[in-house]
């Protein structure tokens, strides 16, 4: 399936980036946004159909110039929300983990996805094809030392995923659990070790297009689950 216009945050590296590069390849127009331009625009520089707007999702101005740049070239049929944030690193254990950091770390993960979301909803409603999809983690459901500010962050965002495909029935809302995978923030997670293991995220976004392509009902997958069986 193609949308005619995406919104894809975080898309200036890793699997923000890989995906943007997808559905450019597919013929959507692509607005691409993340805090560093200048890596955004060298990133996505000779990609048809891609327009960057670099700026930050938490900052209520920048999403509206982001919404509105999506309604110059048409609407929008899908929204990404890729954006996050890891939180300290090494990751701290709850015990010792900075709340002002926690803050941050919820205000990038749970309160912009929502928020962008708000704004969004009158032209996914409008599109035939609406779609939201919020990057979700193993973090978000399973307990692991270290991980719990951004495992909490991940959890919120999956409750306020399902709570929004309740609430809208019209669109598909799905939440994206892509598993591991080599990217800098896995690798912030990790300082010093050897994560080349870990797949390339360019090798997860096949998982993800065949839930955009087959259209299940809104819910949680994972990328490991449909890479290996149906979406139904």
């Amino acid at each position: 399936m193609t949308f005619e216009t995406a919104i894809v945050t975080g898309a200036g590296q890793g699997f923000g980036l890989a995906l943007t590069t997808a559905l450019s390849s597919r013929g959507t127009t692509v607005v691409a946004c993340a805090r560093d331009g200048g890596r955004l625009r060298a990133a996505t520089a000779g990609l048809p159909g891609v327009v960057a707007v670099p700026g930050d999702v938490t900052d209520p101005a920048f999403r509206e110039a982001l919404v509105a740049t999506a309604r110059r070239h048409g609407g929008l049929d899908l929204l990404v929300h890729n954006a996050g944030e890891l939180g300290p690193s090494p990751l701290p254990v709850l015990e010792h983990y900075p709340l002002d950091a926690l803050r941050g770390v919820f205000e990038t993960t749970v309160l912009a996805p929502l928020a962008l979301t708000q704004l969004a909803l009158p032209m996914l409603r409008a599109s035939a094809t609406g779609t939201v999809v919020s990057l979700s983690s193993d973090a978000a459901v399973e307990a692991y030392p270290g991980w719990g500010g951004y495992g909490a962050a991940k959890a919120a965002l999956d409750q306020l995923t399902a709570v929004l495909a309740v609430e809208e029935p019209s669109l598909r809302v799905h939440a994206f659990d892509p598993g591991d995978m080599r990217t800098a923030m896995h690798q912030r997670a990790f300082p010093g070790e050897d994560i080349s293991d870990r797949p390339e995220p360019a090798t997860v976004v096949p998982a993800l297009l065949r839930l955009l392509d087959e259209r299940p009902p809104s819910g949680r997958h994972r990328a490991a689950d449909l890479a290996a069986g149906s979406t139904r």
